[in-house]
């Protein structure tokens, strides 16, 4: 499964993902739309590429990059259900100390 943490962790990574979202796009208009190297967005892609968040396909000698939409939909669900669980026991315990005056230490 995709690490989504390590692929949205980065401010280039994310712009780099909502620029394709609005289409695919070459190497060359992604390196175009910031103000670093080529060989330091080629390393944002690569993260990309490994987390399996963005394909590539070769064009003639174009590299087009795009979305993987199937794989940005499991890592969202499973970031959700992450999170949710999270949450239940926050709300378990905020429940038990409302009701009871219980407050569930995180050692226990």
């Amino acid at each position: 499964m995709p690490d989504i943490y390590r692929a949205l962790g980065d401010s280039t990574r994310r712009r780099i993902l909502s620029m394709l979202k609005l289409g695919n796009k070459t190497q060359k208009e992604i390196v175009d739309a910031f103000d670093i190297s080529q060989p330091a967005i080629k390393k944002h892609l690569t993260i990309l590429l490994e987390e399996r968040m963005i394909s590539e396909r070769l064009n003639g000698k174009y590299r087009i990059y795009s979305l993987n939409l199937s794989i940005l939909q499991t890592a969202y669900q499973e970031m959700l259900h992450y999170i949710g669980e999270l949450l239940d026991e926050q709300l378990i315990s905020l429940k038990n100390y409302v009701e009871k005056g219980e407050f569930q230490n995180e050692d226990d």
